[in-house]
């Protein structure tokens, strides 16, 4: 099951001794965020992309095993290089999300700090406990050259703990669940034991849809490029358990990339279409009938009413 009411109240059938608690997991664009959130959950919630820049919204993802519930928020990358409406609403959730939680895992790449990390860092508000997950680990060749790193980074923030590791290694993954247990609340669990997100199926559709959009163009489409779910209908089926109707419109900024996105004789779009559809059937376990178009909307980035109107905070 993958859509959940907010948190607010105690799940049925809380017991003694649970753990519940907000977990942010925070760093500059493309710093394998995603893909770290997918692997603590255990499945999909956050699309990923080689493109800086893929997450746009503040996602929950719920992991409960043994007498602790992990509650998950993956953020966008903090922009600093341009300030749209788009990269200002972005950051304005950035802020939202870490203000207000037990935890912070700050995921940087293992032996490096740029600029951009210096700037994630300077937002953190004293007395929220932060863990330096050092990602990536797996492209450090030697890891003596670690040790250093981490000296500097402790003199520049006092974190609670570094952990060195890789988000594709599953001993990584289950050491780290250990390691974030100790700093959640002893409180009821806001979820049920099966749900993984807070974000509907309509949510989902469009994110996947946009993931294969980014995968299939490259560096060639602006990351301005975002998808709008116009319809998305369950229907009764006699052949399927399961029969949803989704049409999906890709939002570009330039009639050149409107045909970038279409492709020669279709190709590409119908490529998009065709994954996007694959990946929502496994996601909502229903067979699904996609549609998707591409309309341009020439400047929409830099226009707050239209950022909103697209479903940005």
């Amino acid at each position: 099951m993958l859509a959940a009411a907010r948190p607010g109240g105690a799940a049925a059938g809380a017991v003694e001794g649970q753990r519940c608690g907000l977990i942010a997991i925070v760093g500059k664009p493309n710093v394998g965020k995603s893909t770290l959130m997918n692997a603590l959950v255990g499945q999909k919630v956050s699309i990923t992309s080689r493109k800086a820049q893929t997450t746009r919204h503040r996602i929950t993802g719920i992991h409960t095993r043994g007498a602790t519930q992990f509650v998950f928020v993956d953020t966008p990358g903090f922009q600093t290089k341009h300030s749209t409406a788009l990269n200002k609403s972005l950051n304005k959730t950035v802020m939202g999300a870490i203000g207000d939680v037990d935890l912070i895992l700050f995921v940087v790449e293992a032996g490096s700090f740029t600029l951009a990390d210096a700037k994630v860092l300077s937002l953190f508000k004293p007395g929220i406990p932060t863990l330096l997950i050092a990602n990536k680990l797996d492209t450090v060749h030697r890891r003596a050259e670690i040790a250093p790193w981490l000296r500097d980074m402790q003199e520049r923030h006092p974190f609670a703990e570094f952990v060195p590791m890789s988000g594709k290694n599953k001993g990584d993954i289950e050491r780290l669940y250990g390691i974030v247990e100790k700093y959640l609340p002893e409180q009821p669990w806001w979820y049920g034991e099966d749900e993984l997100t807070d974000r509907s199926e309509k949510f989902l559709a469009s994110e996947t849809v946009r993931e294969k959009l980014f995968r299939f163009t490259g560096d060639e489409l602006p990351y301005t490029s975002t998808v709008v779910i116009d319809k998305f209908d369950e229907e009764k089926s006699k052949q399927y358990k399961r029969f949803i109707r989704i049409a999906a419109t890709i939002v570009v900024e330039r009639d050149g990339h409107k045909a970038m996105v279409i492709g020669e004789g279709g190709e590409r779009l119908k490529r998009i279409s065709t994954e996007a559809r694959q990946e929502l059937e496994k996601l909502l376990d229903a067979k699904v009938f996609l549609e998707v178009w591409v309309k341009v909307r020439s400047g929409w980035a830099d226009d707050e009413a239209r950022v909103r109107s697209f479903g940005y905070e």
